[in-house]
């Protein structure tokens, strides 16, 4: 269990994470953040490119879970509607939803991977729980508040990159 900032894998998208490249990573699950990273805030409903993505993902024999700290109902109907079992009020970056979403599966730490579009909650609490963390840049940040998150994670995204920390 590992209590660092810096993200394993940084990646502009969710689509940039190849269903192969999970697969040489030894992914057999994959948890997903929500809002920002699958879509944005504003909206619940995914672009085509996202769906094609989920399905390849899924196609590859990867497990999805959404793993939220959302305690909104879109997560829930999202999740219904496009057939990925979901943990809402995870809690991240604590252990709660992530070890949830473990347990449920029945399986390793080290064969999961969490994508997510914040520092503070999705890298934190997967590199907390053993889990493969990939940093995705946010949607849209469409609010003062996420804009001036994104600046508090400049730099440690500056580090990751420096260090060229590679899946």
């Amino acid at each position: 269990m590992t209590v660092s900032f810096l993200p394993r894998v940084l990646a502009n998208a969710v689509t940039e994470i190849t269903p192969a490249q999970l697969k040489k990573w030894g992914v057999q699950l994959l948890m997903l953040d929500f809002d920002n990273t699958l879509v944005p805030y504003t909206t619940d409903i995914p672009t085509e490119k996202v769906l094609g993505w989920l399905e390849a993902v899924r196609d590859a024999g990867i497990g999805l879970c959404v793993v939220s700290n959302s305690k909104k109902d879109r997560v829930k109907i999202f999740c219904r509607k496009y057939g990925i079992d979901c943990i809402t009020h995870a809690k991240k970056p604590g252990k709660k939803g992530i070890a949830e979403c473990i347990q449920k599966y029945q399986m390793s730490p080290d064969r999961c991977a969490l994508i997510g579009d914040q520092i503070y909650t999705d890298t934190l609490g997967a590199n907390r729980s053993g889990v493969r963390s990939i940093l995705v840049k946010a949607i849209h940040n469409h609010t003062f508040w996420l804009k001036a998150r994104h600046m508090l994670e400049m730099p440690f995204i500056l580090i990751a990159r420096k260090r060229r920390i590679v899946p």
